[in-house]
């Protein structure tokens, strides 16, 4: 195996020929970001850029959810310590671009709900499959944070500015069948055709001409990344504002006593 599995505890990889599954690995939490999961996937796709063993990836979760975001004592870690949310934030840009500058195709195989982090994890990749009882959304501003690690930036693109900002502003998750619909995602199948659509796509792309396939992408992309340069670092600098945040403090603290927040606009 190219990819050192030793160097990754969250991170589990698979290889079948030419095929690199890289599969988030916390399933008891539902695959939610915690820090040591974070500083991976800000190194992972680098790797996968340079591994010689394979040419086509699929990103998929272990168990019943695709990433449920952000973890929620991750959260109060960065609350009680904000320039620890300032090195996740640098942490941050390695991941999206990191995933936008591989060269190989990636597959998204959605098992289950992709929110915050998850979402746009889903939403970076190539062609997102996902099971119809998923749902996804970036809730960012549910938590009393921006959604500055991507969202602002693949929404409104994949679905337009006023339907993307109705869902970023709200939070709200839409079902895949919708997501589906409205273009942000391609297909939503039933949970038990979800392999055979995800890597079916796959093992098409591994047969093809592998430079052709490679470098169409990279066109592709070209206008995308161009925009998240100019895009990105502002984000991610409010969201480093709304991290300090009352209202921020506050969605941590109705999330542990299951209760709804109480915002003050501070």
């Amino acid at each position: 195996m190219a990819i050192d599995q030793s160097r990754y505890q969250h991170i589990e990889f698979r290889y079948d020929v030419r095929i690199l599954t890289i599969a988030l690995n916390r399933p008891d939490a539902l695959n939610a970001v915690n820090a040591g999961l974070h500083t991976e996937l800000s190194r992972v796709f680098y790797d996968v850029a340079v591994d010689p063993d394979s040419d086509i990836v699929v990103l998929t979760g272990n168990g019943k959810a695709f990433c449920a975001g952000g973890d929620i004592k991750w959260m109060q870690d960065a609350i009680d310590d904000p320039a620890m949310f300032e090195r996740t934030a640098v942490e941050a840009k390695g991941i999206f671009f990191g995933q936008l500058e591989v060269e190989k195709p990636m597959v998204c195989r959605m098992n289950g709900h992709a929110t915050g982090l998850g979402a746009s994890l889903a939403l970076c990749c190539d062609v997102v499959y996902a099971a119809d009882n998923a749902k996804i959304g970036d809730p960012h501003v549910s938590v009393g944070l921006v959604a500055g690690d991507g969202g602002c930036v693949l929404w409104p693109q994949l679905i337009g500015y006023t339907r993307a900002k109705e869902y970023l502003l709200s939070g709200d998750l839409m079902s895949a069948p919708d997501a589906e619909r409205l273009g942000l995602i391609n297909r939503a199948v039933p949970l038990a055709e979800l392999d055979a659509i995800a890597y079916g796509f796959a093992g098409r792309l591994a047969r093809g001409a592998t430079k052709a396939i490679r470098w169409t992408k990279v066109t592709a992309n070209l206008g995308l990344k161009a925009l998240a340069h100019q895009i990105f670092d502002t984000g991610l600098g409010y969201e480093i504002q709304s991290n300090r945040t009352r209202d921020h403090q506050e969605a941590v603290n109705a999330f542990r006593e299951r209760r709804a927040p109480t915002f003050t606009g501070t």
